[in-house]
């Protein structure tokens, strides 16, 4: 009996110690959760999009001034030719048989014109001596003269006859590939109206260019020499790199929509880039490297007063070093006001947790992409800034909310006390 009621005691001694163990150390516990973001270094960039065509840099259209048969292709799709290659060549014969025309023209023209040379002479010397009338000489006179034009007229055939015949032979302009060739041997190409184009030859395919569009939204914040980034279909886990080369100013209006060209030229080395290839582009407007940044999650953190004073475990706030500045501001030239104004514009002020310990750090903020902001001041690399912060207890509540300063803010209504009867 002396045992039980012994035992009785001592288990009653140990819950209640148990009890009180975990109490303690719920208490003790932290009342709020919070998620924070670490200030790492990192790259910040605003970029336009476009979509555009890759082209050679330069490309030739290789056609012919005469019409005839295509007698011989000496070159096919991909082949390298050499500035002054033959490409083809035309049947010659009537081309020939043109010429020998009119070199027999041009001696005919030549024997007249020295029949009639004789003719003009020896009227020349009657007229003067007045033995032929004046319709004689005037008629010697005409026929001479025409007999010269002749002569040209008959040289000038004679001439674009060779002309024609050179012509047969076509050559290549430029070195280059050929990328398209647009007849086969015994095909006929007419030239009358216009020329046809038989070669397109791309002069260097070790170089590219993208001509994209531009949304005219965007084409305010592209500028010349900036750095490209684009992708085509071919090889979508591959970036290739280029430069804005052209702003052209002529715009171009589909369904309504304006958008503006301009010229992206890119390295092609390997030659994976093919021209009529779709490329999506990355134009950068503004690009930082190796900076401070944070999420713009932990700028947008703003705690009541009640969630401060828990975070602070009841100590107050400590003063920030705005006030000295503002006490200075007064020894200020307009030129520095302005200049701190500015500075105010891109100031902030952010949570900081060391440890268990919290303050708020004045920081000043520069380039953003909207998902983080470059840190210039205020902050170091490796710091626990503040994102967001939760109540926990039997009734769980968010301590702090993100706020944008954009949405309308309920006033307080004001009971108005109602007459006393």
């Amino acid at each position: 009996m002396k045992k039980r009621n012994i035992i009785i005691p001592l288990i009653l001694v140990i819950a209640i110690a148990i009890a009180w163990f975990f109490i303690s150390k719920r208490s003790s516990g932290n009342p709020i959760e919070f998620e924070t973001i670490k200030v790492t270094k990192g790259n910040i960039s605003n970029t336009v999009t476009a979509t555009g065509t890759i082209q050679a840099i330069t490309t030739v259209q290789v056609g012919t001034q005469v019409s005839g048969v295509i007698k011989k292709i000496y070159v096919d799709f991909n082949s390298r030719v050499k500035k002054g290659q033959l490409l083809a060549q035309l049947d010659e014969t009537p081309l020939k048989a043109a010429l020998s025309q009119s070199r027999a023209a041009v001696e005919a023209a030549q024997a007249d014109l020295v029949y009639k040379k004789e003719t003009y002479d020896r009227n020349k010397v009657l007229y003067e001596k007045q033995l032929i009338s004046k319709a004689d000489w005037d008629q010697a006179v005409y026929n001479y003269s025409t007999s010269k034009a002749n002569l040209l007229s008959a040289q000038a055939t004679n001439e674009r006859n060779k002309v024609n015949l050179e012509y047969a032979s076509i050559y290549s302009p430029i070195d280059g590939v050929v990328l398209n060739r647009a007849v086969d041997e015994g095909q006929t190409v007419a030239a009358s109206f216009n020329t046809p184009t038989l070669f397109s030859i791309a002069n260097d395919l070790t170089r590219m260019q993208v001509q994209a569009n531009v949304d005219e939204a965007d084409i305010g914040q592209v500028k010349m020499q900036e750095h490209v980034e684009f992708t085509v279909d071919a090889y979508p886990d591959q970036s290739f790199n280029g430069t804005v080369t052209q702003i052209r100013l002529q715009p171009v209006v589909t369904n309504n929509v304006v958008t503006y060209t301009i010229i992206i030229e890119a390295p092609n080395p390997d030659q994976k880039l093919m021209p009529g290839m779709t490329a999506t582009a990355n134009i950068y407007t503004s690009e930082i490297k190796d900076v401070l940044t944070i999420g713009n999650k932990a700028l947008r953190f703003n705690p009541d007063q009640k969630t401060i004073s828990v975070m602070m475990k009841g100590k107050s706030l400590p003063e920030n070093n705005n006030s000295q500045k503002r006490k200075g501001r007064n020894n200020m030239t307009d030129k520095d006001k302005n200049q701190s104004e500015g500075e105010a514009n891109k100031a902030a002020f952010v949570w900081v947790k060391r440890g268990t310990d919290f303050f708020r750090a004045r920081i000043e903020t520069g380039l953003s992409d909207g998902s983080n902001t470059e840190i210039k001041s205020g902050l170091n690399e490796g710091d626990d800034v503040v994102a967001s912060a939760t109540v926990v207890g039997k009734n769980s509540a968010p301590a702090a909310t993100e706020r944008s300063p954009f949405m309308p803010q309920r006033r307080p209504t004001q009971r108005t006390p109602s007459p006393r009867r």
